[in-house]
């Protein structure tokens, strides 16, 4: 075990170092960008708030200045700013390559990839923003509006910006993806602590694995797949542009193909990472808005009325398909059956007649409304909580009860898409909000993470063929994960490309980065779990 002085030692070890060896990260930035920096913040600042007042103002929701629009105004800052955060946190990776390799000058690869991070997030699916909402217990997702939602909701921003902020200034690379999911966890288990559920024997565990899998490999993914470009670039070229394989010297930029190269995989991991980091932010702000003005954000007032009467339909045709396979008695009250379910998954005879009756109930909400929009604010809420629940059910049963038909199974699936599209929406503001800040902070902070990724990773300076083979595999890695809705860290796979391509040019790795590296990795997820339970124990206690 390592006591509290070498592990604060070994954290140290991998700071910034004090006299970069790249010139180029001396630079500053003038006067004149840093005002139009300021500028572009307070402009995005505005743009949030005015949007977000003319969205409820739209619903109909009343607005009351007092503590709750504090309360909302303070956790979507606190949103915001881990979006910034995460911008010169992660994206200082997308950059690094580029940087040392002299492809682009500092602040224009550092613009460029702000402006690609931005579009990234215009242009991304919103998949991985509710895979990550999914891992949130959902018992506490139904009662996102109370006391114990905004314990999470501050619980969760809080550990995780305090961890980002603390390894950013120890100049390690480490993953705010791994940071997040840590205090989604440390809220889980502390909930069904203080609830009194606590269960590892039951649960539903999945999503946890699919993330936890994806965190995982996608490092050795990026490790080993970048080593086997650059040996591959090797074999290819061997005997031809040997430059390509020796360090810059000087400010001398690449040959031409190569710095395309570096150049378009630069714009890849940067538009890669707005579309999948990015989505954390908009999963965050979205539980925000659901939990403090649930009456303006609960459905998606959106829906058209082909859509809001297919999913009266399916309703109707899932009541009626369970009732035909599965007769029984439910409960004058599905609900407490049903989420004492999602915390245990214990067996239950009323369970499928309690999820017919649920879904009755779901058709008497929305029985005489065209659209969602004609809803009142209580009974889009009343919509919200049922759809949220019948729908977790749902996603639980093809494990507990293995005896369902292929018809139902198949009308329950259909219904549960379309519940999930009435509750899981984006408003373009939203996106925009998240795109600005992850763009914003991308322009400051990043020399902390670059000078490690450059310098400290490798014992020898970074060749061209390096650079291009490391940001290639993050590029492509990070993509396919966006692809299939799993949240990856950019921080980790590019990093250990990198690494991976010094051991595969016979560079050599300074252990002692790497170590605290590793050490940081380890240490995130326990210290973010401690951080958020104890987090929300405290908050949950105050309000």
């Amino acid at each position: 075990m390592l006591d509290r002085y070498h592990l604060v030692a070994s954290l140290r070890a991998a700071r910034l170092p004090q006299s970069p060896i790249s010139p180029v990260l001396q630079q500053r930035a003038g006067i004149p960008g840093r005002l139009l920096f300021f500028a572009g913040l307070i402009a995005a600042l505005l743009f949030t708030f005015v949007s977000l007042y003319l969205e409820l103002r739209g619903s109909g929701a009343q607005l009351h200045f007092g503590l709750p629009v504090l309360v909302l105004v303070v956790a979507l800052l606190i949103a915001l700013a881990f979006e910034f955060i995460n911008g010169f946190h992660d994206t200082a990776n997308a950059v690094a390559t580029v940087i040392y390799t002299n492809a682009l000058p500092p602040n224009i690869a550092v613009l460029w990839s702000g402006f690609c991070n931005f579009l990234g997030v215009l242009l991304s699916t919103g998949a991985v923003a509710f895979a990550i909402v999914a891992l949130l217990p959902p018992d506490l997702m139904l009662r996102v509006s109370t006391s114990a939602g905004l314990s999470m909701i501050f619980a969760l921003l809080i550990a995780a910006t305090l961890w980002n902020l603390g390894t950013w200034w120890l100049g390690l690379p480490v993953s705010s993806s791994h940071t997040l999911i840590g205090s989604i966890i440390g809220v889980g288990i502390a909930h069904g602590w203080m609830a009194g559920y606590l269960d590892f024997a039951h649960g539903d565990w999945r999503p946890l694995f699919k993330v936890g899998y994806a965190l995982l490999l996608s490092p050795l993914v990026g490790f080993i797949g970048a080593a086997l470009l650059l040996l591959s670039l090797k074999l290819g070229l061997r005997g031809r542009n040997q430059a390509l394989f020796r360090a810059p010297e000087g400010r001398t930029p690449p040959p031409w193909w190569i710095r395309g190269v570096l150049i378009l995989t630069c714009s890849g991991v940067s538009f890669a990472h707005g579309s999948n980091d990015g989505q954390k932010g908009i999963g965050l702000i979205m539980l925000i808005l659901v939990g403090t003005v649930p009456m303006a954000f609960a459905v998606d007032r959106a829906l058209t009325v082909e859509q809001t009467a297919q999913l009266v339909s399916l309703s109707s045709a899932s009541e009626q398909a369970l009732l035909r396979t599965h007769p029984g008695s439910a409960p004058s009250d599905p609900r407490p059956l049903l989420t004492a379910y999602q915390q245990r998954q214990t067996a239950d005879p009323a369970l499928l007649p309690a999820l017919a009756a649920l879904f009755a109930e779901v058709r008497g909400e929305l029985h005489g409304h065209a659209t969602l929009d004609s809803l009142s604010n209580e009974r889009a809420l009343a919509l919200r909580n049922d759809l949220f629940l019948a729908g977790a059910t749902v996603r639980l049963l093809d494990r507990t009860q293995p005896d369902l038909l292929p018809e139902t199974w198949s009308t329950l699936q259909a219904f549960r898409a379309h519940a999930d599209g009435a509750i899981q929406f984006i408003p373009v503001w939203v996106k925009v909000a998240v795109a600005l800040s992850l763009g914003l902070g991308t322009l400051v902070g990043w020399r902390r993470i670059v000078a490690t990724v450059g310098e400290g990773i490798g014992k020898a300076p970074m060749t061209y063929a390096q650079g291009a083979s490391a940001q290639l595999m993050a590029m492509l890695t990070i993509g396919a994960a966006d692809l299939f809705g799993l949240p990856v860290s950019t921080t980790h796979v590019l990093s250990s490309g990198v690494a991976g391509t010094m051991v595969a040019n016979g560079s050599g790795l300074q252990w002692s980065t790497v170590r605290s590296m590793l050490l940081a990795w380890v240490l995130t997820l326990p210290a973010a779990i401690g951080l958020a339970a104890g987090l929300y124990w405290l908050f949950t206690w105050l309000l």
